[in-house]
């Protein structure tokens, strides 16, 4: 996992700034994985210090207790005024080590505009030697204010090959992560669990999919939550290759796939693609994930029936 995240756009441009002493003194960088965002934080401050793996500056950064490189909020929790109004006690003070003090303040898109615009004189003219790495998931959840300050980093989503390979070296004994791959978008930890969930949010989506008990069905899509939707999507994709006889391309090998290509129409499972990211989009602006599903239930039978009527013999799906 590490091993990846150096290799991403963005590290590799704070490693080369931070070499040449070039490094912005306020770096946000949008990365969509909050379980390992923090992760992702800890080895770019590895590279603003030039710490080399297994040296004791990088050994120090991985534990939070390197003098000169501190942690906001503490892991789990929310960055505070109070915390905020301690940042800038400490900012003040000279740096232990060296020459450059560096904060790194983890999960931003959490932080209240209320902390953000405490935070933002300092932000915007930290002392001498002092520097921000921010992260945050996503950007909307970032003040404008906050965002023309920053140097702005973004981590695209990983490619399915890049998750397959990083999923196979933390979950050797999970065998194939073809299936969670190719749905979590390139998102580990989405694919983790897609992989402890066993199968059961590809096989709760073709339920969804079938008709039937879809209160019951929604119900329990809510309690999946990223999950279900995540394979959703790659049940829908698998839908359509199989309607447009491109099967041999379908990562899932679930018979009920043929069962469903015969049910929607190919421009009902391209739809309802597109329906799948609009649901998850309302659920990163806080809308209730079962009820997202129900509506998106409700969108994509009406597609189905709407594809239905618009085909007629001899002109196909």
């Amino acid at each position: 996992m590490r091993q990846l995240f150096r290799t991403t756009t963005a590290y590799r441009a704070l490693s080369g700034s931070a070499a040449q002493g070039e490094a912005a003194h306020f770096t946000l960088v949008l990365f969509p994985d909050a379980k390992y965002l923090r992760v992702y934080l800890a080895e770019c401050a590895k590279a603003f210090f030039g710490a080399e793996e297994g040296t004791r500056t990088a050994r120090l950064i991985d534990e939070e207790s390197y003098a000169d490189c501190l942690f906001y909020p503490a892991a789990g929790g929310k960055l505070t005024a109070e915390a905020a109004g301690a940042i800038s006690d400490e900012s003040i003070l000279r740096p232990v080590e060296g020459t450059k003090k560096l904060f790194v303040l983890d999960a931003f898109q959490s932080v209240t505009p209320l902390v953000q615009n405490k935070l933002l004189k300092l932000l915007e003219e930290p002392p001498a030697g002092v520097y921000f790495l921010a992260g945050a998931t996503a950007e909307h959840t970032v003040l404008p204010t906050v965002l023309s300050r920053a140097n702005v980093r973004r981590v695209p989503p990983f490619s399915e090959r890049e998750a397959a390979e990083a999923l196979a070296r933390m979950h050797p004994e999970a065998g194939d992560v073809r299936a969670a791959a190719a749905a979590c978008g390139g998102v580990l930890s989405v694919g983790e669990d897609l992989l402890a969930g066993g199968g059961e949010d590809f096989r709760l989506a073709e339920q969804f999919l079938a008709g039937g008990d879809t209160a019951q069905v929604c119900r329990a899509a809510g309690e999946r939550g990223k999950t279900f939707f995540a394979a959703l999507r790659l049940v829908l994709r698998d839908v359509l290759l199989y309607r447009t006889g491109q099967e041999r391309f379908a990562v899932l090998s679930d018979p009920q796939l043929k069962q469903l290509a015969a049910r929607y129409p190919a421009g009902a499972a391209i739809a309802a693609i597109g329906f799948v990211t609009d649901a998850e989009r309302e659920i990163q602006f806080n809308a209730n994930p079962a009820q997202a599903a129900l509506a998106l239930a409700l969108r994509i039978g009406e597609e189905r029936e709407r594809s239905e009527r618009c085909s007629s013999p001899g002109r196909g799906a």
